[in-house]
This record gives structure tokens, C-alpha cells and sequence, in this order.
């Protein structure tokens, strides 16, 4: 009985790797033994970086919040807390976007923020 040399599947497999490794620099994009490599450590990176993503954006939130609150004299954490206690429930990723886009609405959500302290 003739040895299985599996060439087909080898190729099939080998090639499905090259083609993950496109665009890589050097023999990163060439040679498989190292293509292989690459993409393993790529995965990882796009693994760990889904969840980063999260994280970073709040990051980003936060200091859009941050500073704009402090244009309207409070500081973040009291504005949040000041939100919190005037029972408005609005994420952090929609008060940036107002932070950004329109600061007439942040103003009187900061306002309202403020008189929670006055009470």
C-alpha cells in the first residue's frame, strides 16, 4: 500500500495562512513558517484589542465629559453625581456626543447637575 503524501490538503492549509499573512512586510507575507507565526501573534492582538476598544472609548467619553463640565464650572465626577441625583439616566457615549455637538444642551444639563448641589 502507497504512503498518503496529503499534498493537496497541505497546500490547502498552508496557503489559507499566506493569504490570512497579506499584506505583512517582509517575509511576514512570504514564507509560511513565519506567515504562520504572524498571523497567531495578529489574532491575539485583534482578540485583545475588541475588548480594549471598549475601554479606550469610555477613556475618550470621559474626557470630552471632563472637559466640558469644566467649561460649565463643575467637574466631572460632580456632574455625574449631580445627573444621578436629578435622576437623568444619559450614557456617557450620548453626553460626549453633546460635549461635542451641541453645547447649548450640555449647558442645561449642567445646570440642572449644579442645582442638585444648591438644594
Amino acid at each position: 500500500m502507497p504512503r498518503v503524501k496529503g499534498g493537496t490538503v497541505t497546500r490547502k492549509r498552508r496557503k489559507k495562512i499566506i493569504k490570512l499573512a497579506k499584506g505583512y512586510y517582509g517575509s511576514k507575507h512570504t514564507l509560511y513558517k513565519v506567515a504562520n507565526q504572524q498571523v497567531m501573534k495578529s489574532l491575539m492582538y485583534a482578540f485583545r484589542d475588541r475588548r480594549q476598544k471598549k475601554r479606550d472609548f469610555r477613556k475618550l467619553w470621559i474626557a470630552r465629559i471632563n472637559a466640558a463640565a469644566r467649561m460649565n464650572g463643575l467637574s466631572y465626577s460632580r456632574l455625574m453625581h449631580g445627573l444621578k441625583l436629578a435622576g437623568i439616566e444619559v450614557n456617557r457615549k450620548m453626553l460626549a456626543e453633546l460635549a461635542v455637538s451641541d453645547a447649548n444642551a450640555f449647558a442645561q444639563l449642567a445646570e440642572t447637575a449644579k442645582k442638585q448641589f444648591n438644594k
